[in-house]
């Protein structure tokens, strides 16, 4: 395991179990919660997705942390929920990240789709490079949410069913690289170009530094961009993202 990918892939995924196109039962969804923290790979888990109207009949454990999907107030709230998700560009008491045109959100961090259960709902790269340039300059943090189970961008069947229709989809390292590139200054076209990146052998991920087609960033600066603007992303599945990681040979 390299310090870069260690740094690009650690806490990414907010585990969204009881989303499409998954759609699990919330007893299910808490079950698999509580063994991906136990599992090896906990170290890439981040918060557990819910949304408000599941909160009273979730039995959260004390270690646990939380992203609540809210429309419109909250009461009071467990200790373990940390941060909350809204469409309606309200700023809430806990950090907010808002689901709305980036010009329109002026307190809290952004939040973007990046993939649905149709092809048109997959943004294209022009339009995710755009936001992640625009974010990067207003350093507003965000989160990414659907779309990304898989590292590379490729095609994929874009739900679980025999005949689900297929699409090219974004990878999570494209999406997070380019924010990466975003964040230190890089001109538009490279993130643009990475997010474009079907070649999963052109990210280089050494110690000290992550290199791709000529261009490099450090170790250091990808754990900045992390801590300070691509926070994670949502998925209705851990195990994907995982195993994608494993068949690429970045994970033992």
């Amino acid at each position: 395991m390299t310090d870069s990918l260690r740094a690009l892939v650690s806490n990414l995924i907010d585990y969204a179990g009881l989303y499409p196109p998954a759609g699990l039962p919330l007893e299910e969804v808490l079950a698999r919660y509580r063994r991906y923290r136990s599992s090896p790979e906990c170290w890439m888990l981040n918060r557990l997705v819910l949304p408000a109207s599941k909160l009273a009949e979730a039995r959260l454990e004390d270690c646990w942390r939380v992203t609540l999907l809210v429309e419109g107030g909250t009461g009071l709230l467990p200790k373990q929920v940390e941060t909350v998700e809204t469409k309606d560009g309200a700023c809430l008491s806990l950090p907010t990240y808002v689901e709305a045109p980036i010009d329109r959100i002026a307190n809290g961090f952004a939040k973007i789709r990046t993939g649905g259960l149709t092809p048109d709902a997959i943004p294209s790269s022009q339009h995710l490079a755009d936001f992640l340039h625009t974010a990067a300059a207003r350093r507003l943090p965000f989160k990414a949410t659907a779309g990304l189970h898989h590292p590379i961008r490729a095609e994929h069947p874009l739900t679980y069913a025999p005949d689900a229709p297929r699409a090219v989809m974004h990878g999570f390292l494209n999406v997070f690289v380019a924010a990466a590139f975003a964040w230190m200054h890089a001109p538009l076209p490279v993130p643009t170009e990475v997010l474009e990146e079907t070649d999963a052998r052109a990210f280089e991920f050494q110690d000290g530094e992550l290199r791709w087609r000529g261009h490099s960033i450090s170790t250091g600066q990808i754990a900045d961009a992390r801590a300070n603007f691509a926070h994670s992303f949502g998925s209705c599945s851990f195990e994907e993202p995982v195993e994608g990681l494993r068949e690429l040979g970045l994970l033992p």
